[in-house]
């Protein structure tokens, strides 16, 4: 935080303490603050007089902000990404924080509520839990989010950092890029997290919780996904989660038995689909599905000639694992469908098979439970298990990850660029409502002087479109050098530097009312 954050911090809580002589018992929270904005915003239940005083206690706030938060506002907001992956934590913390598809919303609700925070996106997979926001400040954003993850996996914050990643603006922003090409995937160039990163976007939209900046970051994020896979042969022979989980399947198997070896699949969704699809692509010829509803198998066995599929619902899940060799799991069960006791009760595995049921869990949350692996006749591997097949061919992977590096490059210079030509918005509205005030002033004055029995309709509506087309008129040229696409970092540049001369010139204060809009808006939320 910089030097001199206390004084503003100081003013609000000024506000606050007055606030509390009113209602004592109402909790207070900071609002809005950081690097170069804080705020306290009061919040309480009690009945009206207590609502009027917090309101009051708030208003007081903003005005005591104006006056010591000026050298705050030479920042804008800070984009940041705060998660962990298969790279940084391990699957049983990863599943403690895995937030279904259908919750992402809910989360982005949440996130979006807490004091610093104005935009917020959830990227949650079996690899990783990112979350995307734009913070109104850096130090105080990231230690909500944290306590947010903290509070909802249950883990520790102190023990949640030791796992966490946390970047900030480009980096931040070139992080997802990568992540959209597969470049920070375990399997490098995979294709499925392409799909999932569309799919925060389609969330998004269905809800209406993806926030301006997010949303473009994220559909600017995919169309560097989809240039690497088109420029560059990375995707050229990559493997995805479930082949990688047939892969070690059939690397922990007897050679000689791979193809005679009985098939069990829990789970037709995507990447149970894909399963199959692999299977094939080794050779085999059977795989037992076992899933909640036969539509899906039956789509998948419509789509799929070349290999034969049997059905058996959910309910017979553990008679059909008796009869595998191999059981992979791909579900959404929050709970283990497979324990230490389901794997004693099965029957053993014939010598000829190493005497090893297989269990291949690619599901996050897990299926099936690592203490498995404690029973003499059963081995367990999870998703971060897979790494043993992906470590090949590491030179490779290295070669091609630095060619899509130099697009994930251009992409994000086209980011920052667009995200900087905002930067002008505030400037060009408040100037055109400071030039439509003094053309309403003076047209008033105009009209007293004339007289309003002198003038008819036709008359007066000259006169207005008069004073209308001489202020457009006048604003064409300064607006036109206040518009940029950003796609040219010199024009960017000198529209920044005409920003800046106009509010110089017209003591627009933009920097400080967009704050203010911003942290009147925290208010207005926190007190509804």
């Amino acid at each position: 935080m910089m030097a001199g954050a206390t004084s503003a911090t100081a003013a609000f809580a000024a506000a606050a303490a007055a606030s509390a002589k009113a209602h004592a018992a109402c909790p207070w929270a900071v609002a809005a603050g950081g690097r170069r904005r804080s705020g306290v915003v009061v919040r309480c239940d009690a009945g009206g007089d207590a609502q009027a005083a917090s309101k009051a206690a708030s208003i007081t706030a903003l005005e005591q902000f104006k006056i010591s938060a000026d050298r705050y506002m030479k920042e804008k907001s800070s984009i940041a990404v705060i998660g962990l992956s298969v790279h940084t934590a391990p699957v049983d913390m990863r599943e403690k924080l895995a937030v279904a598809e259908e919750l992402w919303p809910r989360a982005i609700a949440e996130l979006t509520s807490l004091n610093h925070i104005e935009e917020a996106a959830v990227l949650s997979t079996c690899n990783r839990m990112e979350i995307y926001v734009v913070a109104l400040s850096w130090n105080r954003g990231i230690r909500e989010v944290v306590d947010w993850m903290s509070k909802k996996s249950g883990i520790p914050a102190s023990e949640l950092r030791e796992h966490l990643f946390m970047l900030r603006d480009s980096d931040a922003t070139r992080h997802l890029f990568e992540v959209s090409a597969g470049l920070d995937s375990l399997v490098l160039g995979e294709g499925q997290i392409l799909a999932q990163v569309k799919q925060v976007v389609r969330n998004g939209q269905n809800s209406g919780g993806l926030g301006k900046n997010i949303d473009r970051m994220f559909k600017d994020a995919i169309t560097a996904g989809k240039r690497v896979r088109c420029e560059t042969n990375i995707s050229a022979g990559a493997v995805s989660v479930s082949s990688a989980a047939v892969e070690l399947a059939m690397m922990k198997l007897p050679k000689s038995e791979c193809l005679s070896a009985r098939m069990l699949l829990i789970g037709a969704g995507k990447m149970g689909k894909l399963v199959v699809k692999h299977l094939i692509a080794k050779g085999c010829k059977k795989v037992v599905v076992v899933n909640r509803s036969v539509e899906r198998v039956d789509a998948i066995r419509e789509e799929m000639k070349d290999i034969e599929i049997v059905y058996r619902p959910l309910t017979e899940m553990y008679e059909a694992a008796a009869d595998a060799d191999v059981v992979f799991t791909s579900t959404a069960s929050e709970s283990l469908l497979f324990t230490k006791e389901h794997a004693e009760a099965l029957p053993p595995i014939s010598l000829a098979m190493g005497g090893v049921r297989l269990f291949v869990d690619i599901s996050v949350p897990r299926n099936v439970g690592a203490c498995l692996s404690e029973v003499e006749h059963a081995r367990v591997y999870n998703v971060d298990d897979l790494k043993e097949v992906v470590e090949a061919n590491k030179e490779d992977r290295v070669r091609k990850a630095m060619e899509a590096q130099a697009i994930i490059t251009q992409e994000l210079k086209r980011f920052e660029a667009w995200r900087d030509s905002l930067e002008t918005v505030p400037t060009i509205k408040k100037l055109r409502s400071y030039a439509d005030r003094i053309r309403a002033s003076e047209l008033e004055k105009c009209m007293q002087k004339i007289g309003e029995d002198n003038l008819n309709k036709k008359m007066r509506r000259s006169i207005e479109e008069l004073s209308t087309g001489i202020v457009n008129k006048l604003l064409h040229g300064p607006l036109q050098h206040l518009r940029c696409d950003g796609s040219d970092s010199r024009t960017l540049e000198e529209t920044l530097e005409n920003m800046h001369a106009l509010n110089r010139m017209f003591n627009l204060d933009t920097e400080k009312a967009v704050l203010e809009q911003k942290i009147k808006a925290k208010v207005e939320k926190t007190q509804s």
